[in-house]
């Protein structure tokens, strides 16, 4: 699954003057336990409730002084695989596009599973893998997928089950594959 499908578009942003009595308003008022700090359009770092605990007074400038300019702002583009991150701004050209939280992770297998095996079909059987959809039983049951029939090569069955876990809601994958023989290659 890649940032881009779980990420939060509308993001709420401070800057490194933002008075932490604000910041804190706006964690209370949203419900969110952090914020991207942009500085000119570009982000700068991340305040966070734990961070504002540490630091009780002052500026977010100060907060963040550790992190401007240390080249180790943790961020990422919109076609990574999602990671275990806290909350990463995602970045486009170098300009926030979206936010990436642990609540976005944890949201993706809320998915019913009608969905799951829509998106399994769909995306990565037809478009992914050109198979016949209609040739292969995709179940879903708790995010627990059963993937079953007949594929055209050994490849598009190693694969499959590979790219059916990165769905967002797939817990897990069981494959029960099978492939024409003379598609194994020579010397087979």
């Amino acid at each position: 699954m890649t940032v881009e499908q779980l990420m939060t578009r509308s993001v709420i942003t401070v800057t490194p003057e933002t008075p932490l009595k604000h910041v804190a308003s706006l964690l209370v008022d949203h419900g969110i336990s952090g914020l991207p700090v942009v500085d000119q359009g570009e982000v700068v770092g991340v305040v966070s409730e734990a961070g504002i605990i540490a630091k009780e007074q002052g500026r977010l400038d100060t907060l963040l002084g550790h992190q401007r300019g240390s080249g180790r702002r943790r961020s990422v583009g919109l076609d990574r695989d999602c990671g275990r991150g806290q909350r990463l701004p995602v970045l486009r050209n170098g300009r926030l596009v979206g936010l990436v939280t642990r609540a976005d992770l944890v949201r993706a297998f809320t998915r019913p599973d009608s969905e799951i095996e829509q998106e399994i079909r769909d995306e990565v059987i037809n478009r992914g893998y050109w198979q016949d959809p209609g040739a292969l039983e995709v179940r879903s049951e708790a995010g627990e997928v059963l993937i079953a029939g007949r594929v055209d090569s050994e490849s598009a069955a190693a694969g499959l089950p590979i790219a059916v876990e990165r769905v967002p809601g797939v817990v897990s994958v069981r494959a029960k594959l099978t492939w024409p023989r003379e598609s194994r290659g020579p010397g087979s």
